[in-house]
């Protein structure tokens, strides 16, 4: 079958010709790849960054945001049969553990075994995965477009339950980069909190996207994005600020725009937070890490997507032109998410 696989970090990844996998284990599944999407991870994953702490044999065939079609289950596989149509968690948790038994699969003491990072992913014809990793799909969701909920909707909604207790009637969050998660993250919020939401973006592409995915107001960066913020909010600040940037000015920018007592949720990742330590003491200002979500909040996302609540803007690319998908990603192209399409 075919397989885009990493060989060397630094390196643009290569189309492979790769063994089928197989159902050899109790609870393995085989799923024919619907649809695989392409995350900035993807491009961080290509470039080292998690090879420091997350040891990887290579070559890796990516691609951790998965739908498709059950090929082949294993004999005690229960959850699904062949022909039932699923989005996969990138986590292959064990569900035994303390951390599995609450539902923290992220946490698994087994350790991280992730799709397209420590173990071949979904940007081939066929994907190995288990029981715990697939998740049905209600009729009538197009599973090639839903495909980026199984990471990047999956973090939006993940960042979006963390936010609810905070975000009441009468509050306000600003949403800070509105690309792939930030499209959905921004629905998710619509559908689950009564907070106005705000979006800041400096792309116009992007603003036109944080309005038709349901923001109230839209700035863009230009210098007065923080003041723009504090008008919005009689001078005080956003209750909450969901940062899917991460980097560059956009952290320091961010943060400004928290009130007291208010909270910063950070998510896109690669730049740094420098912050004086008083400056977070005296507003009482919490700053709250954001990584993937649980299999609950899949469950929770994909029953909100059937009910029509959360889309996702879905750029197609055929499997042999992962190369155009990866340029288009790198420099800017891509507004919403891009789906490799085997």
């Amino acid at each position: 079958m075919r397989a885009v696989r990493l060989h060397s970090y630094g390196k643009p990844p290569q189309l492979d010709q790769v063994p089928e996998p197989e159902a050899t284990g109790p609870h393995d599944v085989v799923v024919r790849v619907a649809g695989a999407g392409l995350c900035r991870t993807d491009l961080h994953i290509r470039d080292g960054w998690f090879a420091p702490a997350v040891p990887t044999d290579l070559p890796l065939t990516l691609g951790h945001e998965n739908t498709g079609v059950v090929e082949a289950v294993g004999p005690e596989v229960q959850a699904v049969a062949p022909g039932d149509t699923v989005i996969c968690h990138p986590q292959q948790s064990c569900g035994t553990c303390a951390a599995c038994r609450i539902g923290d699969d992220m946490r698994c003491a087994r350790g991280l075994s992730f799709t397209g990072l420590t173990r071949a992913g979904g940007f081939a014809d066929l994907l190995l995965t288990t029981e715990r990793g697939v998740l049905p799909l209600p009729a009538g969701l197009n599973a090639v477009d839903l495909a980026p909920h199984a990471d990047a909707g999956l973090t939006a909604m993940h960042v979006a339950r963390k936010a609810v207790p905070l975000l009441g009637p009468g509050t306000t969050v600003a949403v800070v980069g509105v690309g792939g998660l930030g499209h959905i993250g921004i629905q998710c919020l619509r559908a689950l909190t009564a907070a106005t939401i705000v979006a800041v973006d400096p792309d116009p592409e992007a603003r036109a996207l944080a309005t038709e995915s349901g923001a109230h107001h839209v700035l863009p960066v230009d210098g007065g994005e923080v003041d723009g913020v504090r008008d919005l909010t009689d001078g005080a600040g956003a209750h909450a600020v969901i940062d899917f940037v991460g980097e560059g000015d956009a952290v320091g920018t961010a943060l400004a725009m928290v009130r007291p007592r208010g909270t910063y949720f950070i998510v896109g990742y690669g730049g740094e937070l420098r912050v004086p330590t008083f400056a977070l003491v005296l507003p009482e200002i919490s700053v709250v890490g954001n990584a993937v979500g649980t299999f609950d909040d899949l469950r929770e996302l994909v029953a909100l997507a059937a009910a029509g609540g959360v889309t996702v803007r879905a750029r197609r690319y055929s499997l042999d032109a992962f190369a155009d998908a990866f340029a288009d990603l790198e420099h800017g192209r891509m507004h919403g998410r891009g789906v490799l399409v085997p």
